[in-house]
Parts: structure tokens; sequence; C-alpha cells
């Protein structure tokens, strides 16, 4: 399969796709990552320039340390993401050149602005993709993309229900690498708006046993009820209502891993 996770910001494929993009990579399937903002604005000390060519230096050491050959971060300020046109049209020739089977990205309720305009502006591209007079300097795809959301914890106006679970404790090793590459975020912006910057260790290995710790959390029920109890560490998905319909047992099988 062609794969295009779809985030707001560097570290958002990460944190909710890392361990499928280990497994899909492994299979011989193609991933991209695509961030829509340069997270120039997610940290308490530092900002723009700077801080987006940081992040982008992360971004790439977490896809390198994944096996996701491809990352992409468009120029665009962290919290200032609109579902424009040009965005629009952007996405749709990004999914497009990828031809891809499969799109991931958020939600569209969530806390975070980027996130929900990430997301509208991928459901507004999910029809527009197979459409051959928008954007017609990229080829129109021939087959609709699989669309998916990113699990959340956001229960208003409907809490995430899974379509695909995916168990990814054999593979936790190397999320939790991905995540650690991403100094910025998962060492300083997030513990200190957290009020635990005390928290975090100095020694490296310290930082990412740390770092395992706080990342593991108790499945949500729903979650829950589709593995294996012995397992600790999964990825879920649910499917949009727009882009390609599948059956529950049609996404397994792509999803086989």
């Amino acid at each position: 399969m062609n794969v295009l996770v779809i985030g707001a910001h560097p570290d958002d494929c990460e944190y909710r796709v890392a361990g499928t993009a280990v497994k899909l990579v492994r299979r011989g399937d193609r991933v991209k990552f695509l961030n829509l903002t340069n997270g120039n604005a997610g940290h308490h000390e530092m900002a723009g320039s700077k801080l987006a060519a940081r992040r982008a230096r992360e971004t790439g050491e977490a896809c390198r340390r994944l096996g996701v050959t491809q990352v992409e971060t468009l120029d665009v300020p962290d919290g200032e993401l609109t579902p424009s046109l040009d965005l629009r049209r952007a996405v749709i020739r990004r999914i497009r050149e990828w031809e891809a089977d499969v799109v991931i990205t958020h939600r569209p309720n969530d806390y975070h602005p980027d996130h929900r305009y990430t997301s509208a502006l991928v459901a507004d591209a999910a029809f527009m993709v197979t459409v051959p007079a928008i954007c017609p300097g990229v080829p129109a795809l021939r087959k609709n993309p699989v669309f998916l959301y990113m699990e959340d914890e956001f229960t208003k106006p409907s809490p995430f229900n899974p379509d695909i679970v995916v168990p990814v404790d054999d593979v936790w090793d190397l999320k939790v690498a991905a995540l650690d590459a991403h100094e910025s975020q998962f060492y300083e912006w997030l513990p200190w708006l957290d009020g635990v910057l005390e928290e975090v260790p100095v020694d490296r290995d310290a930082r990412r046993e740390w770092l395992s710790r706080k990342l593991t959390r108790p499945l949500a029920p729903q979650v829950r009820a589709a593995l294996d109890p012995a397992v600790v560490h999964a990825e879920a998905f649910e499917l949009c209502e727009y882009g390609r319909r599948l059956e529950r047992h049609e996404l397994a099988a792509l999803f086989a891993l």
C-alpha cells in the first residue's frame, strides 16, 4: 500500500502512528509523513525560524529511526493553519502524488485548532482527489483512498470508535525512540506545559525510560476489547465516512500486521 499520514505538527504522526508505520514499512508498504505546519510556536523558550529548523531536524531523525524515508513539512506557521483553498489544493496534490491507498489524519473534534483544520483540509480533499478538473496539473486518482482517523480521547460530539486496532508491543521501543528524537517536545515543551519539567532525567537512557512510562497509559475500553489481554500497547484507527468505504474485515486484511 501507499500510506500517507497527515499531521498538523512535526511529532503528531509519530505520536499516533509510529508503531503501525514501522510494521507497514517492514511489510514493504510505502509510508510518508506530511506535517501541515512547521511547529515554530511549540516551545516555552524559543520560537520562529530557529524552532522550526530544530523541529525539522527532530522529525527527520524520528523518521530515520522508524525507517520512514519520506517526510515533508509545509512552511505554515504553528497555530495559524486555516482550511484555505490554497492548502486544500496542496493536500489534494500530495495525496495524488503519493498515489495514496490510505490516508490517516486527525479527527475533526480536537483541542488544537491546527488539528481540527488539518482534519477539515483532508476531509475537503477526500472527494476532490478524484475530480480531474481540480488541480489538473496532477492526475486525479481513479480509486478513492481509504481515509482513517487517528485515535484521540475526545468524546464530544462523538467518542473515538475504532475500526482497526494494531498491537505495537513488538515495536514499542522504536516508537519511544522516534518520540525521543523530538527532544524539544517530549523533554521540554510538553513537560513544561504539564508542570513536570523538573521530573525529566538528564541521563539519556533514563530519559527514554521515563518517556516510555509517560507514554504507557491504559488502553481505552473500546480499544482493549479488540485485543488479546496480554497486549499493553496499541494504535487504533477509525474509518472516515468520506473516501473509499470498506467493511471491517476488509480493513483488517489491509492492516494484517
